[in-house]
């Protein structure tokens, strides 16, 4: 028995059927020359001889009695592999067509009394260049991973060529599932708090030293130079991203070069995360532009910092948010670029201080009761009562970063051809934008609330169409062409780009400070 932290566990807490919390992607892959070879089969033998090496496909949900505190994780009697991985139905999609299923499926839960995992396979589909590929759509339940963990649960599942590598069985038989006795829960559950508080009593003297360093830095910004002092908490402006959610998602996609990426990160002095933010930033002002109007106030990213420490692999989540501003109000592209560098660069300075202070854990006692109820009374009351058209938010959007494989992967002989992440959108944040670099590529996977961003294809193309100005402005050889999809546009899917852009001069930032005064 093994007790879920506490924030895996709020990730079931605030489910509902407009908030599922499982996270996913959708990619293509390229079918080995083999007759009648049909990727759900393969997929299905191919899992079943590994579901050993991954304990997020055998465990599942353990409820204390009358819920009275987290969950815990019981090894599952059985696993279904044909519950587990299903054929999608239909002959051969168009792209499409299996995107708009794969935002369809993804609006679904998963059924909470099994493993929480999903995998729905396309044996084909049709691609706009006149190839024939197949896909597959995955999700699997926040509570039982974060991105990080994601990356090592591929890295176990997937091969580096098509001859899968050879995997030992099971070096013990799997444990006998028992029923666990009440009073055995209830001390679990007991054990559990009183390690917790006592945790807090030990690290609270930390975390309060550390926020209120945070609070005096942020607050004293300003004094001597005439300006008033800045509030530690910045809310974002509203925009149409900014609403309660419903049940149906709209999902896009974008690929770009990762060496272009990289060399325009070099030319502008900044780090790769700083040009997918000012791409993501780019094409939201664009996006903006083409549906309603730019707020005068920056945008608000939040974004997800890895807490994992080095060489840790456990299947959990182990990550917290912290806010960077855009720059959307700036029509300059470099002045953009600057304030996001600058806005990062407080991140960063900000972060080994706050991690005392971004817990994963606490007390387990009465937690399914204070945080489920008081957060579903409070998603309630901000969908009915029209709030969600009034109440500032922390934050527009969510955009994370997620370091993937630099080289191509093979599942059950197939090779990944795109691998475009698929996450999470609640009350107030309604769009998602998640990146996953893969083998060459930038792979934009855009999911929202299909009322909130219904034209998600103006938002991908836009992707594409940052990319290419950034490209211009900061250098960048020309490489295999970027394309964006959506679940209403079709798209020729990204090849793996091996080729290195050639160095670009190195722009410092006093020197885009300077650039950027010019062209204002």
């Amino acid at each position: 028995m093994h007790t879920l932290s506490g924030l895996d566990a709020t990730f079931l807490y605030l489910e509902t059927p407009e908030m599922p919390m499982h996270v996913g992607s959708f990619c293509l892959y390229e079918l080995p020359d083999t007759p009648r070879f049909s990727l759900h089969r393969a997929i299905t033998a191919h899992i079943g001889q590994r579901l050993h090496l991954a304990a997020v496909f055998t465990r599942k949900l353990g409820f204390m009695p009358l819920d009275l505190g987290h969950p815990v994780w019981l090894p599952a009697d059985t696993v279904d592999l044909g519950f587990h991985i299903r054929k999608v139905k239909g002959r051969a999609l168009p792209l499409a067509q299996a995107q708009a299923m794969a935002a369809k499926l993804h609006s679904g839960l998963i059924e909470r009394s099994r493993p929480l995992w999903e995998f729905h396979v396309f044996d084909r589909v049709l691609c706009p260049d006149g190839s024939v590929c197949g896909a597959l759509y995955s999700k699997i339940h926040h509570a039982t991973l974060d991105g990080k963990a994601g990356t090592i649960l591929t890295q176990a599942m997937m091969d580096v060529g098509p001859t899968p590598r050879p995997v030992p069985p099971p070096s013990e038989k799997p444990p006998k599932v028992q029923s666990l006795k009440v009073a055995q829960m209830l001390g679990a559950v007991f054990s559990n708090s009183l390690a917790q508080y006592a945790k807090l009593a030990r690290t609270l003297p930390q975390a309060a030293q550390a926020l209120g360093s945070t609070v005096a830095k942020q607050s004293l910004q300003g004094r001597g130079s005439g300006l008033r002092p800045k509030s530690p908490l910045t809310l974002a402006p509203m925009t149409d991203f900014n609403v309660a959610v419903g049940t149906a998602r709209s999902f896009g996609t974008a690929s770009i070069p990762f060496a272009d990426c990289r060399a325009m990160a070099q030319a502008a002095g900044g780090s790769f995360n700083d040009i997918v933010l000012w791409i993501c930033a780019t094409a939201l002002r664009d996006y903006l532009a083409q549906h309603g109007s730019i707020p005068r106030k920056p945008l608000l990213a939040a974004m997800p910092v890895s807490l994992r420490d080095e060489g840790n692999t456990d299947y959990s989540t182990q990550a917290s948010m912290t806010v960077v501003a855009l720059g959307t109000h700036l029509a300059q592209p470099l002045k953009r670029l600057q304030a996001i560098m600058d806005s990062t660069a407080k991140v960063k300075s900000a972060l080994p201080q706050l991690k005392s202070m971004l817990p994963t854990d606490y007390p387990s006692l009465l937690a399914p009761w204070i945080v489920g109820g008081v957060a579903k009374a409070a998603f309630k009351t901000y969908s009915a009562t029209g709030l969600s058209h009034r109440l500032p938010m922390v934050a527009n959007l969510i955009i994370s970063n997620v370091p993937g494989p630099r080289v191509p992967l093979y599942l059950a002989g197939a090779r990944m051809r795109t691998f475009h992440p698929m996450s999470i959108v609640v009350h107030g944040i309604a769009l998602n934008i998640t990146v996953q670099t893969y083998a060459g590529s930038v792979d934009f996977g855009v999911v929202a609330d299909a009322k909130a961003v219904p034209a998600v294809q103006d938002l991908t193309q836009a992707l594409v169409a940052a990319f290419e100005e950034g490209r211009a402005l900061l250098g960048g050889a020309p490489a295999a062409a970027p394309v964006a999809s959506a679940t209403k546009k079709q798209s020729t899917p990204t090849k793996a780009i091996r080729a290195k852009a050639p160095k670009a001069a190195t722009v410092t930032t006093p020197t885009l400070r300077k650039r950027a005064a010019r062209a204002a």
